[in-house]
């Protein structure tokens, strides 16, 4: 398993744990990130992600509203849920190209959940890096 998607792995876990137990728990969710045995690197990263995605979730949920047609942010699985603000805080950021964070988001939801998340996913997230790219004017 590559390195990049260990760390999505963890920030993953760690959204999940946050999303259900709420703030007060990001110094445990963050201590059992670090307590994973994967190279420093991988692990920093997953906190950078874990740190970006929950800090930002509000802006995070407001755009994945706005593209779950049908869908009311909180009767989402909430794995699914915790895989679409993951991907947002990527495409959000730029860094990673928009094919590769819907590659990586749908192959999560293969892992994690649902047969039908991974397309639920692409959909939604394909929406959102449509609209980004629109508003960045490319």
């Amino acid at each position: 398993m590559s390195q990049p998607h260990r760390a999505r792995r963890l920030a993953l876990q760690g959204l999940h744990c946050l999303d259900a137990q709420g703030a007060k728990v990001l110094d445990l969710v963050e201590a059992f990130v670090r307590d994973s045995r994967d190279r420093t690197d991988t692990v920093e990263s997953a906190i950078q992600m874990l740190r970006g995605a929950y800090e930002d979730h509000e802006a995070i949920d407001a755009l994945i509203a706005r593209h779950a047609r049908h869908w009311q942010l909180g009767r989402l699985a909430a794995v699914d849920r915790n895989i679409l603000r993951l991907g947002v805080h990527e495409l959000r950021g730029g860094r990673t190209p928009p094919a590769v964070v819907i590659t990586e988001a749908m192959r999560l939801a293969r892992e994690f959940s649902t047969a039908e998340s991974p397309r639920f996913v692409n959909g939604i997230l394909d929406a959102i890096a449509r609209e980004l790219r629109a508003q960045g004017g490319e």
